[in-house]
């Protein structure tokens, strides 16, 4: 699996590039995004954008992006409300509407989705953070995207937004934890392979305390 980390401004969540042809999450700076992903690829490559939950930082860009590139925009069932509402969005924090984009797939978790010939994503529905939160989980290289559930070091996903749950986190990084992950790609922060199961363990340990 090839995975480019894009990080359009200081403020956008990461994005990543997969295999030349699927995104992960589009940070709010599609200008920006749309320029260091024709570094890699011709942008029409791009066949589907995965948001792992509906928050603007992770969204605000995917309108853009997919109007140029062609490509699907897949969400979690349980965000889809939220994804329009500017509180839900927390697009209003950003001083924005909501995101401008409706997805054309929705996951409820348990889906797996193609990369390669020999390659897949599995869809993991894990809501605390958001009510439709999503991390995906590449079996072959163990490599998992985390959006906003967990970081390294331990660091766990804020609750206090709308739709948010720390009991439901806590249960969700419970499932994270039952991985053999190998490489962690979160959705702010430094990508790490760093002993990953004792990070999450720590995201499990604070969590769990904060409840």
């Amino acid at each position: 699996m090839n995975v480019e980390m894009i990080n359009a401004s200081p403020y956008d969540a990461n994005t990543y590039l997969v295999n030349g042809k699927i995104l992960i999450d589009t940070g709010m700076s599609p200008h920006n995004l749309h320029a260091e992903i024709e570094k890699h690829v011709d942008p029409k490559n791009i066949e589907l954008i995965i948001l792992t939950h509906c928050h603007y930082d992770h969204s605000g860009g995917a309108a853009d992006i997919a109007q140029k590139s062609g490509a699907k925009v897949a969400l979690h069932k349980d965000d889809v409300e939220l994804l329009k509402d500017n509180m839900g969005s927390v697009a209003s924090l950003f001083g924005h509407p909501a995101p401008a984009v409706m997805p054309s797939i929705t996951y409820k978790g348990g889906e797996q989705i193609q990369i390669s010939n020999t390659e897949k994503l599995e869809v993991i529905h894990t809501p605390g953070h958001t009510p439709g939160g999503i991390c995906l989980y590449e079996p072959i290289s163990k490599s998992l995207f985390s959006g906003d559930t967990v970081f390294p070091q331990g660091s766990i996903g804020r609750t206090d937004f709308m739709g948010g749950s720390s009991g439901e986190l806590t249960k969700s990084i419970e499932k994270l934890t039952q991985l053999d992950v190998k490489i962690l790609y979160p959705g702010h922060g430094i990508v790490t392979g760093d002993n990953v199961n004792a990070q999450i363990q720590l995201s499990l340990q604070m969590s769990a305390a904060m409840r």
